[in-house]
């Protein structure tokens, strides 16, 4: 999101004096007089009454009024405006309507881009910009990725605790914003904040993160899911035991699960005829890693589909693009040229190493083979 930068050239107690005056003439309880303590002072009273002019259809004038508080704010020093930026932040979270919510984003986010990179206020201010942006459904204009953040903060991290605040914050916007695959990033972000010491206090976020990802109809690869120290601390719940279904168990030891576990998947938030497609869907996969051939027969017992559906949801999987295969409706039969793998562990990073070492032979047999072609020309040419 670009604002562009606000140059006033006036004094910081004449532009502070000048918003007072009109604060006061739209109603506000407000004097006109400079505050004896200070150009702090002034700026907290204005800030304190400056939703007065907060009314729909006068966003041009509202953005005028913030910017200009922007302007005189950045402009004090950092160990007296602390209280300053967390007071207008608060102001500005409070805006109502999508029009007023979105000049408070524009406002909030000049002020960021205008503190100093090692300035510690830059994380309250992202974090109400971050508010902001979900009352508006604007996260994309103040968030691009988990690795742009990172180069945010990069002179001034947040605290692990800051982080972790964030990071909840992100995830339950963005998935508000329908960006599952960037939520599902944050939140293993978030899960990688625990240490060893206190991955046991992270079971609501773990939970949290496995739901979120069993939820995702784009989220097929979940095995990473098990490495997270606060996910091995969930070893022997149900939810542990139903991600594992997910990452290497079939669609019958998901149906097995339900029947036994119907009131936990319920209120864990899941749909079961969401799950019965995604778990249709890696049984599949696994059919197709080691089954380069596979008939309509096979898919209908093992997936459990009507005959008529078959051709139905091959063609669903196709689309996906986990696996490549082309379909023989008269043979009844499905050939699978390549699948994604539902977990990378050794046996998958052995069976890459293999493919490299093949590919590397070839490539080394080709070029002793254009070698001899190029030394029999050369002989050919010279004999001529």
């Amino acid at each position: 999101m670009q604002v562009p930068p606000v140059f006033i050239d006036m004094s910081l107690e004449d532009q502070a004096q000048d918003l007072r005056v009109y604060l006061k003439n739209l109603g506000a309880e407000i004097s006109e007089e400079k505050s004896p303590k200070g150009i702090e002072d002034d700026l907290h009273k204005i800030i304190g009454v400056c939703d007065a002019c907060f009314k729909e259809g006068q966003e041009a004038e509202v953005e005028l009024v913030l910017n200009d508080i922007v302007s005189i704010m950045v402009l004090i020093p950092s160990e007296r405006s602390e209280n300053i930026i967390l007071a207008f932040c608060e102001k500005l979270t409070k805006a109502q309507g999508l029009e007023l919510g979105q000049v408070s984003l524009r406002a909030l986010w000049l002020l960021f881009q205008s503190l100093d990179d090692h300035s510690p206020m830059r994380y309250p201010v992202y974090y109400h910009l971050i508010q902001i942006a979900k009352q508006t459904d604007s996260v994309k204009s103040v968030f691009q990725d988990v690795e742009h953040l990172k180069q945010q903060f990069a002179n001034c991290p947040p605290s692990s605790d800051q982080l972790q605040k964030l990071y909840r914050l992100l995830h339950e916007v963005l998935l508000k914003s329908n960006q599952s695959e960037q939520a599902a990033m944050v939140m293993k972000e978030l899960l990688g904040t625990y240490t060893d010491k206190n991955a046991s206090h992270a079971r609501e976020d773990a939970i949290r993160c496995i739901v979120s990802a069993l939820a995702d109809p784009k989220t097929f690869l979940l095995d990473p899911l098990l490495d997270l120290k606060p996910v091995r601390f969930l070893e022997g719940e149900l939810i542990h035991d139903l991600l594992n279904i997910f990452v290497s168990e079939n669609l019958a030891a998901y149906l097995k699960f339900y029947q036994e576990h119907k009131e936990f998947v319920t209120t864990q938030g899941l749909n079961h005829e969401q799950n019965l497609q995604k778990m249709r869907l890696l049984s599949f996969m696994q059919l197709a890693e080691s089954n380069p051939e596979i008939s309509f027969d096979i898919i209908e017992k093992e997936l459990q589909i009507e005959a008529d559906d078959v051709e139905n949801f091959i063609i669903e999987v196709l689309k996906t693009k986990l696996v490549r295969a082309r379909m023989d409706q008269a043979a009844k039969k499905v050939f699978v040229s390549s699948t994604m793998h539902r977990t990378f562990g050794r046996a998958q990073w052995q069976q890459l190493r293999d493919l490299l070492h093949s590919w590397r032979f070839n490539l080394s047999s080709v070029q002793e083979g254009m070698k001899s072609i190029t030394a029999a020309q050369q002989e050919l040419v010279s004999n001529n």
